[in-house]
């Protein structure tokens, strides 16, 4: 049963009583601390990708059609125009969003699943994870969503020089009839600007289309994890002999990639959706994730 724990020097982390009769917290903070440090090194070991994925995404709404096709011809396109300082464009608010993200998910999963299995028993093994999962990037959203709208938008922009060729060189604002923002020195004064064009809407724009993706990503990659996690065990005692020893870390790193890989390739769709949502300027030309009148996703000229 879930039970709190206070003292005369203040409230101390919540504990739950399992089933053995041995109390334990319910946070885990170290796993909110380690999540934090993992998800920053993620971020900042990815973030190449992401600007490549980010203008892959966008590129035919911001400059009315699509000029590259495939990952390598953006890779050169980027390379040409703006260098390496192009592919770590956004990456202040990136690692910003990645701490939050990363300390919830991780510190919720670990110390929620024990619970929800304790709780209600119908839910344990990989309904717990992926219930674990969910809750804990829906609570990263309030920091995340802000930060990924500014970083989003930074990634699109790359250098000042390219912005600027790209807005009078391609005449994006008639061919697309998005207006374009202005160019962004920083995560500080992107997100002021941001505020001071559009609101707390624009900060939080594609909010429901990030969890419509996060969520399910999430749970998918815990639920993908621990699967194979007890597939690779499964395999280990019945084919590989007693001495054959595996490298937990390297295990690890290869199960949480396949899983993240199934994951996100599931989930690919609605990140389209968010990435158009996010770096679209004050001219509105996509309203929602929703599909009913008044608030299509669909551009206004369709």
């Amino acid at each position: 049963m879930a039970a709190s724990s206070s003292s005369s020097g203040g409230v101390q982390a919540s504990t739950y009583q399992p089933t053995n009769g041995t109390p334990k917290q319910f946070f885990v903070w170290r796993e909110f601390l380690w999540g934090a440090i993992a998800g920053a090194f993620g971020e900042g070991m990815m973030h190449p990708v992401d600007t490549i994925k980010t203008r892959i995404q966008s590129q035919a709404m911001i400059s009315g059609y699509q000029s590259q096709k495939n990952i390598f011809q953006m890779v050169r396109t980027v390379w040409v125009a703006d260098g390496l300082r192009g592919f770590y464009r956004g990456i202040g608010p990136g690692l910003t969003g990645s701490l939050a993200t990363g300390a919830t998910y991780f510190g919720v999963i670990e110390s929620t699943k024990k619970w929800v299995e304790e709780l209600h028993p119908n839910l344990g093994g990989h309904w717990s994870h992926f219930i674990a999962g969910a809750v804990g990037d829906t609570l990263g959203s309030f920091i995340y969503v802000p930060c990924e709208v500014i970083k989003q938008r930074m990634q699109v922009q790359g250098t000042r020089n390219s912005w600027s060729s790209m807005v009078i060189k391609e005449n994006a604002c008639k061919k697309s009839g998005v207006q374009m923002y202005s160019y962004y020195s920083g995560m500080l004064q992107a997100g002021f600007s941001i505020w001071k064009e559009q609101g707390m809407k624009g900060l939080y724009a594609g909010y429901w289309s990030t969890l419509a993706r996060d969520v399910p990503f999430a749970g998918l990659m815990v639920t993908f994890y621990e699967a194979l996690k007890d597939l690779t065990e499964y395999g280990k005692q019945k084919w590989m002999p007693n001495h054959f020893h595996v490298n937990t870390s390297l295990e690890g790193l290869v199960l949480g990639g396949l899983a993240g890989g199934f994951s996100a390739y599931l989930t690919t769709p609605f990140d389209v959706v968010k990435t158009r949502l996010q770096v679209q300027g004050s001219t509105i030309r996509y309203h929602s994730l929703s599909p009913f009148p008044g608030s299509s996703p669909l551009p206004h000229h369709v």
